[in-house]
């Protein structure tokens, strides 16, 4: 498919309770579609399954939301942790969506106008929704990274060392 342009708005927001990590939920928005709906998106804790699996294996749940999005999570609880802007490319190739983008800081809270580049490098995210226990995804995974090298690096994240 031809590439799709992007420009998002996302926060990432925090819950903290009595657990030692606090439950985390994404709210992301495009800035270059007005009045599309917001996207909060729920990403599970990585299986602790085979460490030779070629792909981080974790549940998603994705929904589209009112404008009313952060509003709903503040009054749930819910405290902004921080924010970004991703600008970039979209790419498809079958079930995976390729995203090549650059990572902006927001310099002043809820507006996207004032935004400065976090790095010179674009980062690449290669994703594929599949149904549980669906190994074979993994390996188109991998075989798609390989068609990549030596311009990405593709390896697996651990979202733990992030926070």
């Amino acid at each position: 498919m031809e590439p799709e342009t992007f420009a998002d708005h996302e926060s990432v927001y925090l819950l903290k309770g009595q657990q030692a990590s606090p439950f985390v939920l994404r709210a992301r928005r495009p800035l270059d579609r007005p009045g599309a709906p917001w996207h909060l998106r729920y990403l599970g804790q990585p299986e602790a399954g085979d460490r030779s699996r070629h792909a981080l294996v974790r549940n998603c749940v994705d929904i589209a939301t009112s404008e009313v999005l952060p509003e709903f999570l503040q009054e749930m609880g819910f405290r902004m942790d921080h924010e970004f802007i991703a600008r970039g490319h979209l790419f498809r190739k079958g079930i995976m969506k390729i995203a090549v983008y650059k990572v902006f800081r927001v310099l002043v809270s809820g507006t996207a106008e004032s935004a400065e580049p976090l790095s010179l490098s674009y980062l690449v995210e290669l994703s594929v929704v599949a149904p549980a226990g669906q190994d074979s995804v993994a390996d188109e995974v991998r075989s798609f990274a390989e068609q990549l090298r030596p311009l990405v690096q593709l390896e697996k994240i651990d979202p733990k060392r992030l926070m």
